[in-house]
């Protein structure tokens, strides 16, 4: 058949250029310590940066939830399927993180690209005089929720304050949104938001961030990159996953009232689907108070050291440590091939470490993209270490 033999010619180019992904199945709970695919193995792959997604106490609340709202939410927030748990959880999630915002309020999504998609389409609307200001190395979902929102977009370099300076200066739109993940999810570096947010307060801009990988684990109570930074403002849009340092899932949009009742009108990705399981909601309380106490303290602060660890042992050479004081440490290797035959021989020694390739990555920095999460051991860390260094040495020995 003509239709299949093009797809599987698409996916033989893929393969012969090392792009390729494939799936491992998990079979145990989600935790530094995996069992996969009938083998154990130590997990430096994951975004379960608390490693709160088999904490005791949020499973129990987990279960809790079942037992309180059942399995399902039967239909979307705007017609049955708002719960009373949804409720409770967007205004503790208000509480959280209304110190940096202004009239606070929070909407919980589904997912967290959901969450990005209708936070940008709700925000423009399909107005033709709304323009875009994109970072050149923004999550895809932000991409696409620009993309699908049918104006125009501009991106402007990483991190470079000055081009989008120059950029909002020359934009004659009425309304201008500047939009930035706050932890870049693939280097693990931090956008300047103070100079960012200043720019937009200058220029009457939206400021939307995307605090995926800084929620709950920056700030000194988890409230993430705003906290970290001492930011406050009404021009500030905060979006927050919860499937990541929260250990279970959805996310969640926190801004000024009239930009949340805006997104329940206009927000397509919020409207037109089934409510999340009140369940998850009911469970995440738990989630934010573990994240909020001394608990939630001390799983940062180790997750903190165990990043010094990592970042003294390593001595490489030929490979690129790229420079992060977050959870997410980045190895570059550069080719495809190589990424992936390191990222196999760690697996053989029972380390899964992911390996990062375009279109997720730029071409020529595929890489290896280390996690650390609070339940590694300063053992276990120092046992990745050590292969890493002994794999760079022997990947270029003649």
């Amino acid at each position: 058949m003509e239709l299949l033999n093009k797809l599987q010619t698409q996916l033989d180019g893929l393969e012969a250029r090392s792009l390729i992904r494939k799936r491992r199945t998990v079979e145990s709970p989600t935790g530094p310590r995996l069992t996969v695919d009938g083998r154990e193995v130590l997990c430096f792959s994951s975004n379960d940066y608390l490693s709160l997604a088999s904490h005791p106490r949020v499973t129990a609340a987990l279960q809790e939830g079942v037992s309180l709202y059942g399995a399902g939410s039967g239909a979307s927030h705007l017609i049955s399927g708002h719960s009373r748990a949804h409720t409770l959880l967007e205004e503790r999630l208000a509480e959280f993180v209304g110190p940096n915002l202004v009239s606070p309020r929070a909407l919980y999504f589904c997912t967290g690209y959901m969450a990005n998609l209708g936070v940008l389409t709700g925000l423009a609307a399909g107005d033709k005089d709304t323009e875009f200001f994109s970072e050149s190395l923004n999550h895809a979902s932000l991409i696409d929720g620009a993309r699908l929102s049918r104006t125009a977009i501009k991106v402007y370099g990483h991190a470079d304050v000055e081009a989008l300076a120059g950029l909002l200066a020359a934009s004659t739109a009425a309304t201008k949104i500047v939009v930035t993940d706050s932890v870049f999810s693939m280097d693990g570096d931090l956008a300047p938001l103070p100079a960012l947010l200043a720019l937009c307060e200058r220029h009457g801009a939206w400021l939307v961030v995307d605090d995926a990988h800084g929620f709950g684990t920056l700030g000194e109570n988890g409230r993430g990159a705003l906290e970290h930074f001492g930011l406050r403002s009404p021009y500030l849009v905060y979006m927050g996953t919860l499937g990541k340092a929260a250990g279970v899932g959805g996310a969640f949009v926190a801004a000024h009232e009239i930009v949340i009742e805006t997104l329940i009108q206009k927000a397509r990705p919020y409207i037109f689907t089934t409510a999340a399981p009140p369940a998850l909601a009911h469970s995440l309380l738990t989630s934010i108070d573990i994240i909020a106490g001394e608990e939630g303290r001390a799983r940062r602060a180790n997750v903190h050291s165990l990043v010094k660890q990592l970042r003294a042992g390593l001595k490489l050479e030929r490979w690129q440590h790229m420079p992060s004081d977050t959870s997410i440490q980045p190895i570059i290797i550069g080719e495809n091939p190589e990424t992936m035959r390191a990222a196999a021989a760690l697996y053989a020694q029972g380390l899964w470490v992911g390996g990062i390739r375009p279109p997720t990555v730029p071409q020529g920095t595929s890489r290896l993209r280390v996690t650390l999460t609070a339940g590694h051991t300063a053992a276990e860390v120092e046992q990745l270490i050590a292969a890493l260094n002994a794999l760079e040495r022997s990947s270029h020995e003649p």
